[in-house]
């Protein structure tokens, strides 16, 4: 349904949860509503992983954040459930805490749909159930269904036809993150510490979620050590989780003292100003894929089983390499072969950051 004309709300509540790329494509959605609405209190619900994002973030009055899955994983454990359930309790309190205008879903599952029915709010408004979009029964949480575009266009562009269909102005999108200057400053700091001062500077993130996604190990210590001699400077990045792959990576690299290793040493914040502090990103699918694209650093990206026109960087700083087989995209998490990744060769990206850095030059 469409509403007939744009109200003026003095409190908006944005339920967007996770994951990092999903969060950073809904900044420009942020930006449109703040723009039409300057003196409105826009909050922002989202899971832990990616409220590093949020926090502090001009555009925004409050973050609440919801540790579901620190609470699904203590919830049983002896000595931890009354401390985990005061935790819920808590959340939900400040989620209730306001009575807002609006209620945004632009999530769209379940779980998001559940924050809805929990929040108070006058207008509660998310998208209808559509063909080729996944059906988790959220819009039974919403009370205004807005019809969504094709799932073939791209995920920002979704979630900005969304307010565009409730009357809110909408620009041409333009995908940025704010990098805070004491991240930047940070940043700046460690490198200078690392003694990182050959140009170019390359940042590699190398890790992907997916199995499917990710461009085999052997090929990115090609890469690195290729890179390094040819007298790079060479960051990896990564989180926690990816540093013992990355280990193994650079065990295969030789001489790496033009490399060094950041994996698991850093926030989201910080990354930021790493990745737009660097002459180039490269990396495949990922979450902080869309960071690099967010912060308009130049940007090749890896792809294999999923859309870039769906989900892809957003905006002219990216090259996008792909093979287009006949099963790509496939959206599988598993595959015997990875044959769309594995065909990617190690020239190709060299070839593709030589163009991306004499353009840049």
């Amino acid at each position: 349904m469409r509403a007939p004309v744009v109200d003026n709300p003095r409190s908006i509540l944005i339920v967007k949860l996770s994951a990092i790329g999903d969060v950073i494509q809904t900044l420009p959605m942020l930006e449109a509503l703040r723009k039409q609405f300057p003196r409105a209190c826009i909050d922002w619900a989202v899971e832990e992983d990616s409220s590093t994002l949020l926090l502090g973030h001009p555009r925004i009055n409050r973050v609440i954040i919801s540790r579901r899955r620190s609470w699904v994983k203590n919830i049983w454990k002896p000595g931890a459930s009354w401390k985990t359930l005061r935790e819920m309790a808590r959340f939900v309190r400040e989620l209730r805490s306001r009575s807002y205008d609006w209620v945004i879903d632009n999530h769209g599952i379940f779980k998001s749909g559940l924050l809805v029915l929990l929040a108070r709010g006058r207008r509660k408004i998310g998208f209808q159930a559509s063909a080729g979009i996944a059906d988790e029964g959220n819009y039974f949480f919403t009370r205004e269904r807005f019809k969504p575009l094709s799932i073939e266009r791209h995920a920002l562009e979704r979630y900005l036809d969304l307010v565009s269909q409730m009357g809110v102005r909408v620009e041409q999108a333009d995908l940025q993150f704010p990098v805070p200057p004491e991240s930047l400053k940070k940043a700046k700091d460690l490198l200078q510490r690392q003694g990182l001062n050959c140009r170019p500077l390359v940042t590699i993130h190398p890790m992907a979620k997916w199995e499917t996604k990710q461009w085999p190990a052997e090929k990115f210590a090609q890469l690195i050590s290729t890179l390094a001699e040819r007298d790079a400077s060479v960051l990896i990045t990564g989180s926690p989780q990816d540093e013992g792959p990355i280990r193994e990576i650079l065990l295969r690299t030789g001489d790496s003292r033009k490399v060094l290793n950041l994996a698991g040493k850093t926030n989201l914040l910080e990354l930021a100003g790493l990745f737009s502090l660097s002459d180039l990103v490269v990396c495949p699918d990922t979450g902080p894929m869309h960071l690099a694209a967010a912060v308009k650093a130049p940007l090749i990206a890896l792809f294999g089983p999923t859309a870039p026109w769906r989900t892809g960087p957003y905006g002219n700083s990216a090259d996008i390499l792909r093979k287009g087989l006949p099963c790509s995209p496939c959206f599988q998490k598993k595959c015997p072969t990875m044959e769309c990744m594995k065909e990617i060769s190690v020239e190709e990206v060299l070839a593709a950051i030589e163009k991306k850095l004499g353009d840049a030059r």
